[in-house]
């Protein structure tokens, strides 16, 4: 019952409104207590005179107003009194209302018929008690009433049957058998029931909590899988943005110088940006389509073998060559075997990365390799060299090309190296595995090589500036 504790015991930081209404629950009780024992007082009486059988001994009531009458009546009252102990001292409240019977006991030996009201607030005190104490605190105090219980039972019934004046030994059991029934009923049974009923109510609260718990935990999952998607909807949207509008931003630049001198190649940069914003305009569209719950939208997945156009597009406004090694012997679709979220990051990698070339290098060649000859894995590399004419620059708020290739190689367990070269070049590495064979060990970087791939990032976000 230690789960019980917190709630069973009235911290003295409680606010003044909520001390203030147990107060008030705690004095109805015990001035409902009395009230219900001494109507039983004067009901009891005339009820038992109405009954026509006539089967055992014939009951002696007190009459009313009489000695042994008023010094029940009183006790009664003193036990309720006892009550309103309940709040700040429980367990002197539940000794108290079991002691006082012993003393009406001796003092009112003819109020035996009625003495067993003196168990009500008894009764009371002990669900009282535990309500707000835990049992492995409370057990002294019920021990105490409960001896008090039979104390008070035994007194009364030897001195009311003679039981000790016949015969000591027997009188003496006979009353302490008479005191231990009644201590069962008036203590023990309370205590077991109240028990039982802040078990079942612990039980509620657990499970409850449970529930709580579990939703909670179910909107996080919600909260991160949405993350995910704004993390997912973002890359796309800037491979998208970048790829398309970096290259009409630089061919927007080439045909402002060539407007003048070779209106003829400034007529084809023209058609060429069109047709880079046709079709920025067209992935845009397919992107929200996805977006959208009201229709679907029919989106081409991009693959290994999309790279081949994506370089040729990338040639009408850079110098990009692509060079494909393919699988020596029997010939077989360029990827194979790697997924298709695997070859999505592909495509995605070799786009962003010739997006930086062209925003960062312009007018340097750039070498696209994808190497097909191994079992276990593709290797894709983009190279370009270093700048021929003045960089277009970069937003102030860059860098999240480099931070969305590591992501999307991340996602799919592919190995991705980015840096600068020896010939003042920049350089992008990706090497997938293939899911059709088995793959090899994943290397377990050491801390020199933990420590040489951030001194190269390092280096080359401060030679390159934010991709």
């Amino acid at each position: 019952m230690a789960t019980a504790e917190p709630r069973r015991s009235a911290p003295a930081s409680a606010p003044a409104p909520a001390r203030a209404g147990r107060r008030r629950t705690v004095g109805i009780v015990a001035l409902g207590t009395f009230v219900v024992a001494l109507g039983l007082m004067l009901a009891l009486p005339p009820l038992d005179a109405a009954d026509p059988d006539t089967v055992g001994p014939a009951a002696h009531y007190p009459a009313v107003a009489s000695t042994a009458w008023t010094v029940l009546s009183l006790g009664l009252a003193a036990q309720s009194a006892a009550l309103l102990l309940a709040q700040r001292a429980p367990q002197t409240m539940l000794v108290t209302a079991a002691a006082i019977p012993v003393l009406v006991a001796v003092l009112a030996t003819r109020s035996a018929d009625l003495f067993g009201l003196t168990t009500l607030p008894v009764v009371v005190a002990v669900v009282l008690a535990a309500l707000r104490v835990p049992l492995v605190r409370l057990w002294p105090a019920l021990a105490a009433a409960s001896l008090l219980v039979v104390t008070g039972g035994a007194v009364l019934w030897g001195l009311n049957a003679g039981g000790f004046r016949a015969d000591f030994v027997q009188g003496l059991t006979g009353s302490i058998g008479q005191g231990v029934l009644q201590a069962v009923g008036a203590v023990g049974l309370p205590l077991l029931i109240t028990l039982v009923v802040l078990s079942r109510r612990e039980v509620r609260a657990a499970r409850t909590a449970e529930a709580t718990a579990v939703d909670r935990e179910e909107d996080a999952r919600i909260d991160a899988a949405v993350s995910r998607e704004r993390a997912a909807m973002a890359r796309e949207l800037h491979d998208i943005a970048a790829h398309h509008l970096s290259g009409i931003a630089l061919m927007s630049a080439v045909i402002d110088r060539q407007i003048d001198t070779d209106p003829e190649r400034a007529h084809e940069g023209v058609r060429q940006v069109r047709e880079q914003s046709t079709a920025v305009l067209e992935d845009l569209r397919r992107l929200v389509g996805l977006l959208r719950d009201d229709s679907p939208a029919e989106r081409a997945v991009e693959t290994v073998a999309g790279i081949v156009d994506l370089v040729e597009r990338a040639r009408f406004r850079s110098d990009v060559r692509l060079e494909v090694l393919p699988a020596a012997g029997a010939p077989r679709p360029l990827g194979d075997g790697v997924g298709p979220l695997a070859q999505l990051a592909a495509y995605r990698t070799v786009q962003e990365a010739l997006a930086n070339a062209a925003l960062h290098a312009p007018g340097s060649p750039c070498t696209v390799t994808v190497d097909d000859r191994a079992d276990d894995h593709l290797a894709i590399r983009v190279e370009n060299g270093p700048a021929t004419v003045p960089a277009l620059g970069s937003t102030p708020a860059g860098g999240n090309g480099l931070r969305g290739m590591r992501e999307r190689a991340e996602l799919v367990g592919a190995s991705l190296q980015v840096g600068p070269t020896d010939a003042d070049g920049w350089s992008v590495s990706l090497r997938l595995g293939r899911e059709a064979h088995p793959t090899a060990a994943p290397h377990v970087a050491t801390a020199d090589t933990a420590a040489a791939d951030t001194a190269t990032s390092s280096a080359t976000d401060a030679t390159e500036g934010p991709r």
